[in-house]
């Protein structure tokens, strides 16, 4: 392979022409392309195959006008009444009256609920937006009339009406839920400034009103302040390295052309397929990173080949068939971590997966073709640009200093930093035990919020469970007994559980043979208890299909992000096992090794360890004060955390024990090569750690719950892996094993395609290339 890059890199640097015109087209194309052919972001998800997600695909079969919870557009307006007072008095319910006159004003209210109740047929009662208090008394006779047709006691009868109520028993809180036309993607600044204004007026009257619902909260992006924050400390941190602001200049020059492609690949996509309104961002802080990194990688090995010859292009060829092996190698183990989330099972998940892969990919493709293009356009003047008092020049990284001396203590003593560091890491992990995972959702939401406070005002006037209602969707086609039989056992059957609030059947199908049975659990959406209830209604389903022959499933916003909680939790062995077993193939490829592999494996379950532990210790459990509302961490974060985490782990292990193998191929013995390899990549892989803990940390401003939390655990994933695992406990592994290190069994050794990531036929092409040279000059 390094044969093949390095006349790739010896190629763009002559023909820098060319490739940069190449490279221009490309980023031309991709913005016509973004701009003609994208389409809208979405954040609704689902999630085939689990329980909760095949009942709700029944309930869209049987109840064809029935809203999906997880994507439906609504607004939920909650109204509490000052203190001392209720709403049922007459200045607050006109009050709550000029509010719902501003709503069915706004432009995207479902047209059934525009209708003013006052001139309401019979037929449009049903959708018009009611004030709570006089919707509530004609619930309870709507209920107690029901209840004396199916022979129900009126207490029965009441408790069914209260399980339904829009107003409190107090009758101090009450709400309307407004539906709205359209899809998530659809909701824009203008619709959430007159919901929001509608609010104004009941505010204005002395009540309290918060707004919640997918149509009222506003989606926090991010507005580019991270990316920005995160290149300029980058630039000090090259400039730095480099000791030259035109050298410093070029990693990032090359990481913003590879980004710009790969968002703007991302915004095409979305043309053609559903992408998360987080999928670009997601990807962009992890292309710019790694981006970033592997220019800087090449541009040090360039200025490193500047020692053993004058010839430039020479020069660049040699860093790209060096470096440039071990940054495709190490783009590959990215893209697999990423690409392998399609296991997983989640669409959603996997696109970010796919889209985060493609800047890594675009990432890999700028670093060893248009970095070598614009080395040659800038010619000698690659480093210039000398800052006063840093030692600059080429090899100057190479002179022994700080990182030959703490390598060279460290293999004196090994044992003592490799006991120290697992110590530090396993100490760091033990808040993970802990872990509890949860979709962000209103319960989970900043309290300072409008829809959390909303959320807050229904749990205290009506209990924690009508956040969170549950959905019973019986089908009794194939039942023992006639369908309402079916359906009042299933209601009884719910009834028993102490965890139950109420269950009542709210609707039956055309056909008569599947029932919606809605259950009002006791406890809140995001609690333990809620979903203990689910899966002990749904552990009785055998025993009364056994009884009567009905079958039911339960679904509903809380069950189905129960599911999804529960899927990426199960699915965190599979995922690791491939993702795993995927690199430590790879990694044989690049070490000739099984234990190099192995060890690197190791210290990555090390490190995540330790991340997931820093992450609920700072995000769940509040340690610091870095966040304000402590809550469960995202429950997609995990999983995609370590598709991240294992693939830039495997960057250190491949750009600093390439350095070492390289050494180790050439003579030295193993623990000259330990200390020479370290001495080699210590100083350029600091700086790479340092840009990417910079890159991340810098989106822990953003506002957004899973970009906050993702940029905190990549940045301090980043630190223990780079400064603790790979520049620590791997060093003093390798020292300890010697040159066991090193070993291959003959019969794989055979077996495995010698791809010379170090460079070695390289080396000795070009050595044979130099001495025929030499002999046919001194021929003539």
């Amino acid at each position: 392979m390094a044969t093949y890059l390095y006349r790739i890199g010896k190629f763009a640097y002559r023909r820098k022409g060319t490739v940069l015109s190449f490279w221009l087209a490309i980023l031309v194309l991709f913005g016509v392309g973004a701009a003609t052919l994208s389409g809208p972001t979405t954040d609704s998800f689902s999630l085939p195959g689990t329980p909760a997600q095949k009942t709700q695909d029944l309930m869209a079969e049987r109840f064809p006008s029935a809203e999906d919870p997880m994507n439906q557009l609504s607004a939920r307006y909650v109204f509490a009444a000052p203190d001392g007072q209720t709403l049922d008095e007459p200045a607050n319910m006109q009050a709550i009256d000029d509010v719902l006159a501003a709503v069915r004003d706004i432009d995207r209210v479902a047209p059934p609920a525009k209708v003013d109740p006052a001139t309401a047929t019979p037929e449009e009662q049903a959708g018009v937006l009611a004030n709570p208090v006089l919707a509530d008394a004609g619930l309870v006779e709507q209920m107690k009339a029901a209840g004396t047709e199916q022979g129900l006691p009126e207490d029965a009868a009441l408790a069914n009406a209260a399980a339904l109520s829009p107003l409190s028993s107090d009758r101090t809180v009450g709400f309307v839920t407004v539906p709205f036309t359209g899809e998530m993607s659809d909701v824009d600044d203008t619709m959430r400034d007159q919901i929001a204004a509608a609010a104004d007026i009941g505010r204005d009257a002395g009540l309290t009103v918060e707004v919640s619902g997918t149509a009222a909260s506003a989606v926090e992006l991010p507005g580019g302040t991270a990316e920005l924050v995160g290149i300029g400390i980058a630039a000090i941190v090259l400039a730095l390295t480099f000791g030259s602001l035109v050298a410093a200049g070029l990693p990032l020059i090359t990481a913003l052309v590879g980004i710009g492609i790969g968002s703007l690949g991302i915004t095409i996509a979305t043309g053609f397929t559903d992408l998360s309104s987080m999928t670009p961002t997601l990807a962009i802080m992890i292309g710019l990173a790694v981006a970033i990194d592997y220019s800087l990688f090449i541009v040090s090995r360039f200025r490193h080949e500047l020692i053993a010859t004058s010839d430039r292009a020479e020069a660049a060829g040699r860093a790209v068939g060096t470096a440039g092996s071990a940054v495709v190698f190490a783009g590959l183990t990215v893209i697999i971590a990423l690409a392998a989330l399609q296991v997983v099972g989640i669409p959603f998940l996997s696109a970010m997966g796919y889209a985060a892969a493609f800047t890594v990919f675009m990432a890999v493709l700028i670093a060893i073709t248009l970095l070598p293009a614009v080395l040659s356009l800038f010619g000698e003047k690659a480093f210039a640009g000398r800052i006063p008092g840093l030692k600059a020049g080429a090899g100057k990284d190479d002179e022994p200093g700080t990182a030959l001396k703490f390598v060279g203590a460290l293999v004196r003593r090994p044992l003592i930093p490799l006991v120290a560091g697992v110590v530090l890491l396993g100490v760091l992990a033990l808040p993970a035990t802990g872990l509890r995972l949860a979709l962000p959702s209103e319960a989970t939401g900043d309290p300072a919020t409008s829809s959390r406070q909303a959320y807050d005002l229904i749990d205290e006037g009506f209990g924690p469970g009508r956040n969170g209602p549950l959905v019973v969707v019986a089908d009794a086609r194939e039942a023992d007994v006639d369908a309402p039989a079916a359906f009042g056992a299933v209601v009884a059957s719910l009834s028993e559980h102490d965890e139950v609030v109420n269950a009542q059947i709210v609707t039956v199908n055309e056909a008569g043979d599947t029932a919606q049975i809605l259950v009002t659990p006791r406890s809140g959406p995001s609690d333990e208890a809620t979903m203990d209830l689910v899966s002990s209604i749904r552990d009785d389903e055998s025993r009364l299909q056994d009884e009567f022959g009905v079958s039911y499933g339960i679904t509903g916003q809380t069950a189905l992000e129960g599911d999804v909680s529960e899927s990426l939790q199960n699915a965190l062995v599979p995922y690791l096992a491939v993702v795993v077993g995927l690199a430590f193939i790879l990694l044989m490829l690049v070490f000739r090794s099984i234990l190099v592999p192995l060890t690197a494996t190791l210290g990555f379950l090390l490190s995540v360890l330790a991340t997931f532990g820093a992450t609920v210790a700072v995000f769940q459990d509040g340690w610091g004060g870095l966040i304000a509302n402590p809550q469960p961490i995202v429950s997609f974060m995990p999983i995609f955390l370590i598709g991240v985490v294992f693939g830039l782990a495997m960057d250190y292990q491949v750009f600093l024990v390439t350095r070492m193998r390289e050494e180790f191929v050439h003579g030295a013995s193993a623990k000259e090569a330990v200390v020479a390899g370290f001495g080699h990549g210590a100083r350029v892989v600091s700086a790479a750690a340092v840009i990417m803990i910079s890159v991340f940390a810098a989106f822990i401003a953003e506002p957004n719950s899973l970009i906050k939390s993702m940029g905190f655990a990549l940045a301090v994933a980043v630190f223990f892996d780079a400064f603790i695992v790979r520049m620590v406990i791997i060093p003093a592994v390798m020292a300890l094993l010697g040159d066991k290190a090193w070993w291959l069994p003959k019969w794989l050794d055979k077996i495995l395609p010698n791809v010379d990531v170090e460079g070695e036929k390289l080396t000795r092409r070009l050595a044979d290339g130099e001495a025929k040279t030499e002999a046919e000059t001194v021929r003539v």
